[in-house]
């Protein structure tokens, strides 16, 4: 699921590449967009190209490519009776597995994160999957499936699902699921730099994106981390 923001800007490159055989400019992006200013083109191309649908090719200036269009991305859903995935258990932070509890809590699933997924995408409960008591502790707590692999360092893969603990509030080096511009919602390492909010992906091929103390609020921090293996 894109933002509108998104999917025009993502069709106005597939265009222009089509027509000229090169991908439009920064300016002619923000014109096409109405934007204000280039950050906010900047914004939408890391988005749609941690989601896969863009890539920049290196040692090459206005160099995009489009990967795949929307209507290319599938979900394949499990099949009714069965378990979505044979969970394997890891903690947050760590590349091994953790200890599976006896006593579990059944969270709900709230969709796939990624950078610039649309909150809306990640409010509505599709699934419910437990997770060990011992992985969480007090609070509330949700799961999300992760889209990309802008956190790889971070031992956070593609299709990995996160478990969530619902708070405002992170310190300095958190994961965190952040709500940016009120619109869209991100998987991130936080850093506090003076007035400002860096939010880091743990992979180079990725921009850290700076914004200011009011655009960014905190939904969750990460907590667990359960991975499946096919």
């Amino acid at each position: 699921m894109l933002t509108r923001k998104q999917h025009e800007l993502l069709m106005f490159i597939h265009e222009r590449i089509k027509e000229t055989g090169v991908s439009p400019s920064f300016d002619e992006m923000k014109e096409a967009l109405d934007l204000a200013s280039k950050s906010g083109i900047h914004r939408l191309i890391t988005a749609l190209e941690e989601r896969g649908f863009l890539r920049r090719l290196p040692h090459r200036a206005r160099a995009l490519e489009v990967v795949k269009l929307p209507q290319q991305a599938t979900t394949t859903a499990p099949p009714k009776g069965r378990s979505p995935f044979k969970p394997q258990l890891v903690e947050a932070g760590q590349g091994g597995p953790g200890v599976a509890a006896n006593d579990v809590r059944d969270l709900p699933v709230l969709g796939k994160i990624a950078a610039g997924t649309p909150i809306e995408a990640i409010q509505q409960e599709r699934d419910r999957l437990p997770v060990p008591e011992s992985m969480l502790g007090a609070g509330e707590h949700f799961v999300l499936e992760v889209q990309g692999d802008s956190m790889l360092n971070a031992g956070i893969l593609d299709g990995d699902y996160v478990v969530i603990r619902r708070t405002d509030a992170a310190t300095s080096g958190d994961i965190v699921v952040a709500l940016v511009m009120g619109e869209e919602a991100t998987l991130k390492r936080l850093r506090k730099k003076g007035a400002s909010i860096a939010l880091e992906a743990a992979n180079p091929a990725y921009e850290t994106r700076i914004f200011g103390p009011d655009q960014v609020q905190v939904q969750g921090r990460l907590v667990g981390l359960i991975r499946r293996y096919h």
